[in-house]
This record gives structure tokens, C-alpha cells and sequence, in this order.
């Protein structure tokens, strides 16, 4: 599968289909890294090429540290994927941030931990892409006005920081994450983010607050059951909003994302070895035909 897709979303708790799709295809993409979370379901929505896949597997199989973010990434830049728009659930850290309403965060904090694999490179390769604006700024723009679009109340900017998981934080990791000035926090952009980065594909990432997380006085501690609860609800505006980015999407629209490896490769291309060549081929592709 060669041609061009435009979009792939990679939906998160509660976000497990996506109605309207087209000529649907489903592709399992094996890769060096192992098999994707699922299989990408391809096909057309508002008249563009989109891919879909399921982050936590369909029927909600993986954690967050169990997810196989370096197989998501390389599946999808080998099927043409040019921008990645992750759904997410996410606890709000802000009294203004309400439960129900979604963000397009601009800035990311990592508390994961060294279990995350987090980069495709290594084992002969070297490369170090900026991260300063962790997501794509004009598909985060874009995603804030299908937002709007779709009726939801949505906030343009905020900072996400991503905690390991399984289980919620304590109300003191609450407090000081607000303190460092955090505005949401969840458990799977990280590595997603920065992989995004490494292949090249613009990124933005649509979070659903579902819970005021640990901090709030009053408001009942997180559990699964009552994220689920407002998720449930959330799904349909959340359709609504992927249908109209992708109707909304340009084809020739192009950012610096995709030239993220003219300044971040640092092997001389004749020092790489063919087995890592072979490994990191769609990601170094453009790349090495320079």
C-alpha cells in the first residue's frame, strides 16, 4: 500500500471506531519491532485517505507501558501516514479545564520511565530531533478548529504531562504537578510524541478531560469507572471532530515536520549499517535518497 494517507488517528479509551469510513481495508503491518497494538483499518472519510488504529487494541487489551508505540509508528509511516492525530483521555489539573471538554495541548512534561522505548534509533544510528514544540503546530491548529466545528468547547493550549501508569497519581503528585504548572495529565503521549518526531509525521493530540484527576477539594478521587463514564458521552463529538479535520485537510499542506531528519541525523549516511538501513527504512528513506 504506497499512495498517500492523509490522516491516521489513533484512538485511545472509549475511542475504539470510527463511523463513516469508506472502502475500509484492514492491513496488519509487521515490522522490526513487533506487531502493531492492531490491526490499521484504512479507507476514505469526507474524501480523504485515513487510517485508524486502536492504541489500546480493540476491546481495551494493553496499558499504557504495554503498548507497542515503536511498531504503531514504523506500521504507519511504511503505509504512507503523513499527520497522526492521537485521541486521549486525560485528568485536568485546571478548575477551568472541565470534565467533558476537550484540549489540543501545545507543551509536554516525561515522568515515564526508562521501560518506554522511546526512540527508533541506536544500534548504529544516530540522530537527535528537536522537541522544544513537541506537536505539529499547524495540526494542532487545525485539530482546535475541527473541534470548534464539531460544537465542542474546546481549549487551544495546555500542558500534558505524561505519568507511567498503570494506576492514577497520588493528590501530592496532583499538587505538584499543578505547581510546576501542568495543566492535564495522562499516561500514553509519551513516547507516542516523540516517535511521531523521529519518522517524521506531524503530530497533535486531542485530550478528552474526563476527571479533575487528585488535587480538587470536593470532587471525588479518579477511578476507571468514572473516566469511562464521561468518555461514553465524549465519543460522538469526537467523530465528529476527526470528520471534520479530515474534510478540512489540504493535500499539498506541508510543515517542517517532515524535514525533521536534515538537522537531527548525525551518522554519516555511508557509516550506517545495512541491518539498521533494513530496520529504520521507511524512516530513513527520504532521507538517504538525498
Amino acid at each position: 500500500m504506497s499512495s498517500v494517507i492523509e490522516l491516521a488517528v489513533i484512538g485511545g479509551s472509549g475511542f475504539y471506531e470510527m463511523p463513516g469510513l469508506e472502502s475500509l481495508e484492514e492491513v496488519w503491518v509487521e515490522t522490526p519491532f513487533g506487531p502493531p497494538s492492531d490491526a490499521i483499518r484504512v479507507g476514505r472519510l469526507a474524501g480523504k485517505r485515513v487510517a485508524f488504529l486502536a492504541r489500546h487494541g480493540r476491546g481495551h487489551r494493553l496499558l499504557p507501558t504495554e503498548l507497542p508505540q515503536r511498531a504503531n509508528f514504523w506500521a504507519l509511516k511504511s503505509l504512507g501516514v503523513r499527520r497522526v492525530l492521537a485521541l486521549s483521555a486525560v485528568g485536568s489539573l485546571r478548575e477551568d479545564f472541565r470534565p467533558g471538554e476537550l484540549v489540543t495541548p501545545d507543551q509536554l512534561m516525561d515522568r515515564t520511565r526508562a521501560n518506554r522505548q522511546a526512540t527508533f534509533f541506536g544500534d548504529g544510528v544516530v540522530a537527535h530531533v528537536g522537541f522544544a514544540e513537541p506537536v505539529c503546530p499547524s495540526l494542532r491548529a487545525s485539530a482546535a478548529a475541527a473541534g470548534r466545528a464539531a460544537g465542542a468547547t474546546i481549549h487551544e493550549s495546555g500542558t500534558y504531562v505524561c505519568i507511567e501508569g498503570p494506576a492514577f497519581g497520588t493528590r501530592a503528585e496532583s499538587e505538584l504537578y499543578r505547581n510546576w504548572g501542568a495543566d492535564l495529565v495522562g499516561m500514553t503521549a509519551i513516547p507516542e510524541a516523540k516517535l511521531a518526531r523521529e519518522a517524521e509525521l506531524c503530530y497533535a493530540l486531542v485530550a478528552a478531560v474526563t476527571d479533575y484527576d487528585a488535587w480538587r477539594e470536593g470532587h471525588d478521587a479518579v477511578d476507571a469507572a468514572a473516566v469511562f463514564a464521561v468518555l461514553t458521552k465524549n465519543v460522538e463529538v469526537s467523530q465528529n471532530l476527526v470528520r471534520a479535520l479530515a474534510s478540512a485537510l489540504g493535500d499539498s499542506d506541508t510543515c517542517a515536520c517532515e524535514l525533521t531528519l536534515d538537522s537531527a541525523l548525525v551518522t554519516q549516511p555511508a557509516a550506517i549499517p545495512e541491518t539498521a538501513r533494513a530496520r529504520l527504512e521507511p524512516i530513513l528513506r527520504r532521507r538517504l535518497a538525498r
